[in-house]
C-alpha cells in the first residue's frame, strides 16, 4: 500500500445488502441491508454504503468496490476483422449487447477484456450513474476509489492459476445469482449470469445443466470448477471446488467471501 494511502477498504454491493472490510487485518467493519428505489437496487446500495462509510475511522485510504452480477451484464464480443479503432470496437460491443438486452444507450458503461487477435473478447456493462456515485462518495468520504469490479471478473482472476487450461467451466454462487465463464480451445466460448436460489439443490441442477449442455456441444467432456464460498453442501462428483481458505465467518456473510476475492 502506497504511503499515501496507509488503509484500504474493501465494499461489497450484494443484491439486498452492503458489507465493509478492511484489507490489512480482514475485519467486518460494518454491513447493512437496503429496499429496492423505484424498482433499482443500487441508489438503495450507494445510500447503505454511504452510511457504513461514515462510521469509519477517519484517514487516508483507498476503496475497492466489488459488484455482485445483479448489477452487471456479461457479453461475448466475437472477433471482427472489419473493427480497426478502439471507437468501433466500443461500438460493435453496444451492438453485441443490444442483441441480448435491448437498447443500452449511454446509461451503461462497458470494459472489455484484452485478448489477442483473432479470439472473442468478454464484455461487462455496469450503470453509468452507479459508477458515477460510487466516485462521488468515495471523494466527498475522503477516499481514493482504486477499483470497481464485476464480482465473477474479481473471482476469476483470483483463481486465475488454476484455470489455466484450454477448455474449462467456471461457475460462480453468490446470493441470488449464478454466473459462469466458458473457454474453449484457448478461447471465450461463452459468459452468462442467472438467477439462481441459496439451495444446494439449484447450484446442483445449475452445475448439472451446464455441464452436460457444454460438454455435448463439443462432444467432449469439459473441467468444471466452482466457486461457492458459504455454501457447504456436497456438490456433483467431477466437479473441483475452489477454496480462499477463509475464517469461518464467511460461511454466516457471504459478502465477507466476496470481499476477500479482491487482492
Amino acid at each position: 500500500m502506497s504511503p499515501l494511502w496507509p488503509e484500504a477498504y474493501t465494499a461489497v454491493l450484494g443484491p439486498h445488502s452492503v458489507g465493509l472490510y478492511r484489507s490489512r487485518d480482514q475485519r467486518r467493519l460494518g454491513h447493512a441491508g437496503f429496499d429496492s428505489i423505484g424498482g433499482l437496487a443500487w441508489p438503495g446500495a450507494v445510500a447503505a454504503l454511504e452510511s457504513l462509510l461514515a462510521g469509519r475511522e477517519p484517514g487516508r485510504a483507498a476503496l475497492r468496490v466489488v459488484l455482485s452480477s445483479h448489477y452487471t451484464r456479461f457479453c461475448l464480443v466475437p472477433w471482427s476483422e472489419a473493427i480497426n479503432s478502439p471507437e468501433e470496437l466500443a461500438g460493435y460491443a453496444r451492438l453485441c449487447f443490444e442483441d441480448i438486452y435491448g437498447a443500452l444507450g449511454d446509461s451503461w458503461s462497458l470494459k472489455l477484456s484484452p485478448e489477442a487477435a483473432g479470439h472473442p473478447r468478454l464484455a461487462a456493462a455496469m450503470p453509468e450513474e452507479l459508477l458515477a456515485r460510487l466516485r462521488s462518495l468515495a471523494k466527498a468520504s475522503g477516499l481514493r476509489l482504486a477499483s470497481v469490479q464485476p464480482y465473477l471478473m474479481a473471482a476469476f482472476n483470483r483463481h486465475r492459476a488454476a484455470l489455466a487450461l484450454d477448455d474449462f467451466l467456471f461457475l460462480v454462487a453468490e446470493p441470488d445469482r449464478g454466473s459462469l465463464l466458458l473457454a474453449r480451445g484457448g478461447r471465450w466460448a461463452a459468459v452468462r449470469s442467472v438467477a439462481l436460489d441459496d439451495s444446494d439443490a439449484a447450484l446442483n441442477d445449475l452445475i448439472a445443466r451446464e455441464g452436460e449442455r457444454h460438454s455435448l456441444e463439443q462432444d467432449r467432456p469439459v473441467n468444471c470448477f466452482l466457486h461457492a464460498p458459504g455454501r457447504a453442501g456436497s456438490i456433483p462428483d467431477g466437479i473441483a471446488r475452489l477454496e480462499l481458505g477463509l475464517p469461518a465467518a464467511a460461511d454466516s456473510d457471504p459478502l465477507f467471501a466476496m470481499a476477500m476475492t479482491v487482492d
